[in-house]
């Protein structure tokens, strides 16, 4: 079964990597996108159980992801909320941890990124090369 992904980034370009990204990972389908924090809010109310893992920046058009990751936890306590942000610090880290964030990574570790995408979809298994 594949594990649903929501995704709020306000640049089309990482959509397409994201979606890239899943792709080759495998086990995930992405159910929805969003660019902006009000967007995002309301994509979740109205789907609120419809996801599994979120992928959250903290930098966006209108409003910011840190807003987001507290609503993704309200409302779907058992999903997992990863941030994936260019605005990473080891205080927003700390932060995002507090507003329920499962994981925080800086877009420079998309590696990182991969390998806990890949731990979520088949605990126990070796990631494929990327």
């Amino acid at each position: 079964m594949a594990l649903r992904v929501f995704l709020v980034d306000d640049l089309v370009n990482m959509h397409r990597l994201i979606e890239d990204l899943l792709d080759i990972v495998g086990g995930f389908q992405l159910v929805g996108t969003a660019m902006s924090e009000g967007e995002a809010k309301l994509w979740l109310e109205d789907h609120p159980l419809a996801w599994d893992v979120a992928v959250v920046d903290l930098v966006l058009d209108g409003g910011s992801g840190m807003a987001v990751i507290s609503r993704c936890k309200e409302l779907n306590p058992a999903s997992k909320v990863c941030v994936f942000s260019s605005y990473v610090t080891p205080v927003l880290s700390e932060h995002c941890a507090r507003l329920g964030a499962d994981v925080v990574f800086h877009k420079d570790e998309s590696l990182s990124f991969v390998v806990w995408l890949h731990d979520q979809s088949a605990p126990g298994t070796t990631p494929r090369k990327v």
